[in-house]
Order: C-alpha cells, then structure tokens, then sequence
C-alpha cells in the first residue's frame, strides 16, 4: 500500500462522478474506480455532467475533454465554482498544451490523455499539490511544438481561423491546412 493508498483510505468523502460518452470505456473505469473505494456516478453529456455536480458536487471528477453536447471545461468550470476543493482530471484523445493550460486555469488538478488506466487515473487524482510529473523519455519534435503553439494560438482566438491566422502571421488556407492534419509525433 503505498502513502496515497494510505491518505486515500482516511477521507471522508471518495465520491467521484465520470464524465464521458464512451460507455465501453466509461463503464470499465467506473468499476474499476469502485473496487479502489471511490462512490462512482457516471454521466455521458455536458448536460448530465453538470445536472450531477448540481445535485451533489463530487470530491472528485474525471471529465472528458469532448462531448457530444460540448467542451469538458465546462463541466470542470462549474465544478471548480461549486466545489473549489475538488480534484478534477480532464481526459482527451485530443491531446494538446492549450486544452491543458485551459483546464487547469478552470480548476483541473490534472491532464490525462486517453487513453489512461484507472491505475493513471488514481495517481493522478491522488498527487499532491505541487508534485512534478518525471520528464518525458521521448520529448517533443520542433514539428510538435510548432503544431502545440498554433493550437494554443487558435484556442486564445476562440477558435476562429482567420484571427489565429492574423495572429500567426500565415494565410488563412495554410492554417486551415494545418489544423485539419493529425499532430505530429
């Protein structure tokens, strides 16, 4: 049993709600969450997701970034509002350095990409404050931050194509070209 097994086993409050449409997977990482101790609810939408905190904010929350009805940072947005103390991880299979910096401003305690384990997920849940992650053993190509840097710039435009191109310094239809390829390695 590690120290966080052990911290996790004294609080008094373990309720986590899952925020995912993927049932397959959100439906696995429930059961898995309950055999660890956690009181598990799951919803599939933004609109669910927030109904839940609104009944009863959890401690902590695993939110994913895309819904079919909206943007996880909603969900982590009022969660934060109405519960200022709970732990809240954004999982996506979009992963990006803009959606984390965004995430963790609205109150996430973490960023997770998909796809992540329960094992993952716990730790990540359980790290103390201030505890640095290790560095990758494969660290970005300059394809990649070029890539993560137009991301970030497109999402502080609101995710308006022309701005972000004005911004860059590019043509419009280079931009566009950009954003609709898959992230480099």
């Amino acid at each position: 049993m590690t120290m966080n097994d052990v911290a996790f086993e004294k609080l008094p409050d373990k309720s986590l709600l899952i925020v995912d449409d993927d049932r397959p997977f959100s439906s696995r990482l429930a059961r898995a969450m309950e055999s660890r101790g956690y009181s598990v609810r799951v919803a599939e939408s933004v609109t669910e997701g927030l109904a839940q905190i609104d009944v009863s904010a959890p401690a902590f929350a695993v939110i994913d970034m895309r819904l079919g009805d909206g943007n996880g940072l909603d969900v982590i947005a009022h969660l934060a509002e109405l519960r200022p103390d709970a732990r809240s991880i954004m999982l996506t299979g979009y992963g990006n350095i803009a959606t984390a910096v965004s995430a963790v401003k609205l109150g996430a305690y973490d960023y997770l990409a998909k796809p992540a384990d329960a094992d993952d997920i716990h730790a990540a849940l359980m790290a103390l404050p201030g505890h640095k992650a290790p560095l990758p053993e494969n660290p970005m190509s300059a394809d990649r931050v070029r890539w993560e840097h137009i991301q970030r710039v497109f999402e502080l435009c609101g995710r308006n194509v022309s701005e972000t191109a004005r911004r860059l310094n590019m043509h419009r239809r280079t931009l566009q070209r950009i954003l609709a390829k898959r992230a480099p390695r």
